[in-house]
């Protein structure tokens, strides 16, 4: 079965990735990169006078039929090199992805549900101007080997549509939009571009892990707001080299510089998980802020994967401004990777490469977008979001340290 059909058949039967968003990594997760290794972005020619409709997320089939949200959540508009080109995403494109999330993440879910859509339109807007097309025939191959393995399931295509409230006009402007993409990244992807970013690139594919905690402050587009923050995830960090510093003064004359360190990190990795668990305001902050292991790519956004992978265990980074906010970042273990040839991973490259070149074609297209965010709809459809989180307390230098 052809790795696309895979993703559709995902969709239609509950999975949470999106067809025209299948190459990225889900949010906070996005693509790194290397300098050495950026894929080079053909120029813009002047845009269509049309764009495809904005794709939508897929999620599990719901058990009653549901109201379709109406009205919009965000406009794009962009001139690449001609008129203006206008694009909206519907409100029922984000409520698809809202469905999976509790009621107590909706809020940071649903800036980065917008944010991918937003990103999804870009990019369909940049492969139009360049006039990247696919046949109708290709679409309808994929839809059609989608239907007979649905029916394979004894299920039934429509009513998998109407499940998701997407219509088969939407469904077949999805199909059509990831395989303009997998047409483009076929023709970027040469030999020669794979082994530049793999020679650059060796912590991303030879397995090397970290595992963190981080602190999440969300102070939006407030300049003021995002000042505070940085400053109060900065006295969080002071706060913690403090106390650390305290313990490992009080500790035995006897103690080995070894036997300090180990004081020195238990004491960091104490106060912050007592931090994230108080102040932070990412879901993680239940588990002290700890994201488990992940590896160089695919998991978080690239600032943040870059700082974690450079820090030491139970060394603390300064703030990461990131999409998704401010962050304090301590790594607090590190899986060493195996060295790998490039025959051996170069699936992996691809992939890694496809990643990397969404990106470079939204750092090319965003700057020169107007991208208008509208308000979520408060009605019986649309999932509520919840509270504001209570702001975060001024840490004071060497005080107000939870206790762990």
């Amino acid at each position: 079965m052809r790795r696309f059909t895979r993703v559709a058949a995902a969709m239609m039967l509950g999975g949470a990735v999106t067809a025209a968003s299948a190459q990225t990594p889900s949010p906070p997760a996005a693509p790194p990169a290397a300098p050495p290794a950026t894929p080079t972005v053909p120029p813009l020619t002047p845009p269509p006078s049309l764009t495809p409709p904005p794709p939508g997320l897929a999620t599990p089939t719901p058990p009653k039929p549901e109201p379709r949200p109406v009205g919009d959540a965000a406009i794009v508009t962009t001139t690449l090199g001609g008129a203006p080109v206008t694009s909206k995403i519907p409100e029922v494109s984000v409520y698809r992805g809202l469905r999976q999330f509790p009621p107590a993440n909706r809020d940071l879910a649903r800036k980065e549900i917008v944010n991918q859509l937003v990103e999804n339109i870009l990019v369909e807007q940049y492969l139009a101007a360049i006039k990247v097309t696919v046949e109708p025939k290709e679409v309808e191959q994929v839809i059609g080997e989608l239907q007979k393995e649905l029916k394979a399931m004894k299920k039934d295509f429509s009513k998998e549509l109407a499940a998701m409230m997407l219509t088969e006009e939407e469904f077949r402007a999805e199909v059509q939009a990831q395989l303009k993409w997998e047409s483009f990244v076929k023709k970027q992807s040469t030999d020669a571009a794979l082994q530049q970013l793999f020679a650059s690139s060796p912590d991303i594919f030879d397995g090397s892990m970290v595992r963190a905690r981080h602190i999440l402050f969300t102070p939006g587009s407030d300049k003021a707001k995002q000042e505070e923050a940085a400053g109060k995830l900065r006295g969080i960090k002071q706060a913690i080299d403090q106390e650390a510093a305290k313990a490992v003064a009080a500790a035995p004359a006897t103690a080995d510089a070894a036997a300090k360190d180990a004081i020195r990190d238990k004491k960091v990795d104490e106060l912050f998980a007592a931090f994230a668990t108080r102040d932070s305001q990412c879901p993680s902050k239940k588990d002290g802020g700890d994201l488990n292991f992940f590896p160089r790519a695919g998991a978080m956004v690239e600032p943040f994967a870059k700082v974690a992978f450079e820090l030491k265990p139970y060394q603390m980074s300064d703030v990461v401004v990131t999409e998704f906010g401010y962050h304090l970042i301590l790594v607090t273990a590190r899986k060493p990777g195996k060295p790998k040839k490039f025959e051996d991973v170069k699936e992996d490259v691809k992939l890694l490469y496809a990643m990397k070149l969404r990106e470079a074609v939204i750092a090319q297209v965003k700057p020169k977008a107007k991208i208008e965010i509208l308000p979520a709809p408060q009605t019986a459809a649309a999932p509520a979001t919840p509270a504001t989180p209570p702001s975060v307390p001024t840490v004071p230098v060497g005080t107000g340290a939870p206790k762990p």
